[in-house]
């Protein structure tokens, strides 16, 4: 889903920002700390006259429920003291690998789209069935996973995701028909839609605030897919393709294997990736989830673990969280209409929030209507331009194809840089980005030399 589930709201805030119950690691001394309800008291007070203080905050939870103001405060608060460890780092690789999965199944699909097409025609000549077919998935599993995800936590989803990505697009490399492949492309972009959304939240409901530009910075794993299946397309689809001249009546089986052994090679190692999650890191509800479910003893226990090994102690108790009372609305069922209800009218609650809601939604809406004209396309766009200023080869498709997304490694580090200065900042670094993004697709209009094919192409990957 497109926005974040709204039981933790403070996850809103800005990566480079404290929320209203953020609290900074210094109030935690050990060496003078006061008891544990006096100092309970300090941290509460202290984030109370912060969040006051506060213009840029989205949504000050503590108005809708103190309760959860409080308690959200102490467990940023007991994150802090912990820091950043070994298992974070370790969360930013195997959530980044759901990134990467991502990228790599839909761009994926789209460089086998005209092989698949020279094969086995087109059911309808007014629409590009695979591509659709794709977006549909991506937005099914999108609303699957991002919603079930805050009923029932992010570990399922973190556990099971890949893994279902890996059967069906191994699948689909051995589908007979159009038809047939664009089902299976709908179906694994199901279970990869809510990877996007729910891998940078369960990464960020572990970090320390420190390290909250850590996000910002995973965009890197999405570049990398790009890379992966570029280079992949490159070596494949240049050598094991139909001439680009081919039509379904020349294009045989035997002749157009590179989208085959695409997929095969993708599905193998987002398998891969799927079983390096279960081997690598015994994945646990995250604390920031758990406390918005009330789930005081669970939150204790898996910021002791963190603490445990990583040799880094805490001084948040059970007592202090019990103390604070009880979330709103946990009494009842996670299934009751109640709680179902908030899940959307959480996202309304006041005109600040519902303002920032409907942005966030047009804006998600603007991107994906684009964004398919131009990355789900590139392979056509590389083609035809291709042609039009000297070489329309599948291998100078596919070498271009694959340096652009080489390119695209650079703008998450450029980004990740930026979001963190003053000067740019996140809303900044954003609209930079889109200005830049859009005068080079305006200049990718006016391309004359194949030169001006490969570097506009892949300077449009970087900045966007």
């Amino acid at each position: 889903m497109a926005l974040e589930p709204t039981t933790t709201p403070g996850l809103h805030n800005p990566p480079s920002e404290k929320g209203p119950y953020d609290v900074a690691s210094s109030n935690s001394n050990k060496s003078d700390a006061p008891d544990n309800n006096e100092k309970s008291a300090v941290i509460v007070d202290s984030q109370d006259e912060a969040s006051s203080s506060s213009i840029s905050e989205v949504f000050d939870v503590k108005a809708i429920d103190p309760v959860l103001s409080r308690k959200m405060a102490l467990v940023n608060s007991a994150i802090d003291e912990i820091g950043m460890t070994n298992f974070q780092w370790k969360l930013f690789w195997l959530n980044g690998f759901g990134y990467a999965v991502d990228s790599l199944l839909v761009v994926c699909q789209s460089i086998a789209n005209p092989a698949v097409e020279q094969e086995y025609g087109l059911p309808s000549a007014h629409i590009s069935g695979i591509p659709m077919a794709s977006q549909v998935g991506l937005l099914v599993g999108a609303g699957i996973w991002g919603f079930s995800a805050d009923i029932i936590g992010r570990k399922l989803a973190f556990n099971t995701s890949l893994f279902s990505c890996a059967v069906f697009v191994l699948i689909a490399g051995g589908m007979p028909s159009y038809i047939s492949f664009a089902a299976i492309v709908a179906i694994y972009s199901a279970g990869a839609g809510g990877n996007y959304i729910l891998d940078a939240t369960n990464f960020l409901e572990f970090l320390p605030t420190s390290h909250t530009w850590l996000v910002t910075f995973m965009a890197i794993w999405w570049a990398v897919g790009y890379t992966i299946t570029g280079l992949l397309a490159w070596a494949f689809m240049s050598n094991f393709s139909c001439a680009p001249d081919a039509t379904p009546a020349t294009c045989t089986r035997a002749d157009n294997m590179g989208w085959r052994y695409l997929h095969f090679t993708c599905g193998a190692l987002v398998l891969v990736m799927a079983i390096a999650r279960l081997a690598l890191v015994r994945m646990v509800q995250t604390p920031r989830w758990l406390i918005a479910q009330n789930r005081d003893e669970e939150v204790i226990k898996t910021l002791n673990d963190i603490s445990l090994k990583a040799g880094r102690p805490h001084n948040l108790t059970l007592e202090q969280l019990k103390a604070e009372g009880v979330v709103l609305h946990t009494e009842e069922s996670v299934w009751s209409a109640l709680r179902l209800k908030m899940h959307f009218k959480g996202l309304f609650q006041t005109r600040k929030l519902a303002w920032s809601t409907v942005v966030i939604l047009a804006n998600w809406f603007v991107i994906g209507m684009v964004s398919p004209l131009y990355g789900v396309f590139l392979p056509f766009y590389l083609k035809s331009r291709g042609a039009e200023v000297g070489d329309n080869s599948n291998y100078a498709t596919w070498r271009d194809y694959a340096i652009n997304q080489v390119a695209g490694l650079v703008g998450p580090v450029i980004a990740a840089v930026l979001v963190e200065t003053k000067f740019f900042g996140r809303r900044g670094t954003l609209a930079v980005g889109a200005l830049i993004t859009m005068v080079l697709q305006f200049g990718y209009t006016q391309i004359k030399t194949p030169a001006q094919n490969v570097g506009v192409s892949a300077a449009i990957s970087a900045a966007s």
